[in-house]
């Protein structure tokens, strides 16, 4: 069975949000972006106190409310401290490789939404200086954040309106090539933001319901391993639409679609993973069934949490996951595919 997504759409919409920015807790940007895109589609977005957004589609069958949520927050850092010399002290908020990031251009956003630019370089910053400039540990307490202004103490940083707890996020450098390609920071997971929001556009524009009451979540805290703790009470059943990883112990590559049987907090649901494989299989798309042992996604976090629900997680494949990550079209597009054989319990 064939399933026909708006491509276009999927890969606007996820340059887009890849390229506003959404480190944890920060939802400025993101939220009137996503009432753009919910009032595009027609729908109109509920929200609780986290700053989740809810798109609730009325089912065919009512008795039953199933929840498909895509995280829009991503990794990124804080202000820790302004040194004397003008430098920032910073603390990651999610799980940063910081040799990634290390003289990645940086943007400091304040509180009153001004933002500076900058790049995190490491304290022993040049080799014709310092003895350990290869061998130093590239940990937060030896990483700083350089602002572009012209500023030579704390005084001055401060007159920027820059203070602590400020965010930063880094450049993304979103890139789609010819071959289907992508390469780019923060494909976790506003890929599967833009999959979410494209199983919308294809319900709305097919005028058909979703086989249960579905509630699409986009929360802003899963990179801190809690964006799913909260799910409203009618839901019983949750899946996760977030990232594979690819790995020697792994099947996936960046073509396939990564079904979650367990990850590093436990099993999910048996009888929702193998409906997730039989859609995957009757659609005909890519996939692999993984175990992610450095991993967790926002439905098992609602799990853990006590929430009465059945966890479920799928989405697309990247290589260099927290990095400068890559897939393949095809596996962004094929999350989506399976997203509406799953709404749609086709």
């Amino acid at each position: 069975m064939e399933i026909k997504v708006d491509e276009a759409y999927i890969m606007s919409s996820m340059k887009e949000l890849i390229n506003t920015p959404s480190p944890v807790g920060y939802f400025e940007e993101c939220e009137p972006l996503l009432e753009r895109y919910f009032k595009e589609l027609g729908v109109e977005a509920t929200y609780d106190n986290r700053h989740t957004a809810y798109i609730t589609l009325e089912g065919e069958d009512t008795s039953k409310t199933v929840c498909v949520g895509a995280h829009v927050d991503t990794i990124g850092l804080v202000v820790h401290h302004i040194e004397k010399d003008g430098s920032l002290k910073v603390k990651n908020i999610g799980g940063n490789n910081l040799h990634s990031l290390e003289h990645e251009k940086m943007y400091v956003i304040t509180q009153d939404g001004r933002k500076y630019t900058g790049y995190l370089t490491c304290v022993s910053h040049s080799v014709h200086v310092f003895d350990d400039a290869k061998t130093l540990p590239r940990e937060e307490v030896n990483m700083r954040v350089l602002l572009d202004e012209d500023v030579q103490s704390d005084e001055d940083v401060l007159k920027l309106g820059i203070m602590h707890g400020d965010v930063i996020s880094a450049e993304p450098h979103f890139e789609y090539m010819e071959n289907g390609r992508i390469r780019s920071r923060y494909i976790d997971d506003k890929a599967a933001v833009a999959a979410s929001l494209a199983t919308i556009k294809y319900l709305k524009e097919n005028n058909l319901k979703p086989k249960y009451t579905t509630m699409f979540a986009f929360p802003y805290y899963e990179e801190l391993g809690f964006g799913g703790s909260y799910v409203p009470k009618e839901v019983s059943e949750y899946v996760a639409l977030d990232i594979g990883v690819i790995g020697p112990e792994h099947r996936g590559t960046e073509k396939d679609v990564s079904i979650v049987s367990k990850d590093v907090k436990g099993p999910y649901d048996r009888v929702l993973t193998k409906r997730l494989v039989e859609k995957a299989e009757k659609i005909g798309i890519k996939y692999s069934v993984e175990v992610f042992n450095r991993y967790s996604t926002d439905s098992m976090a609602a799990f853990v949490a006590g929430n009465d629900i059945a966890a479920g997680a799928f989405g697309m494949t990247v290589y260099t996951s927290h990095g400068v990550e890559r897939t393949f079209d095809s596996s962004i597009f094929n999350t989506a595919k399976l997203t509406i054989a799953y709404v749609l319990d086709i």
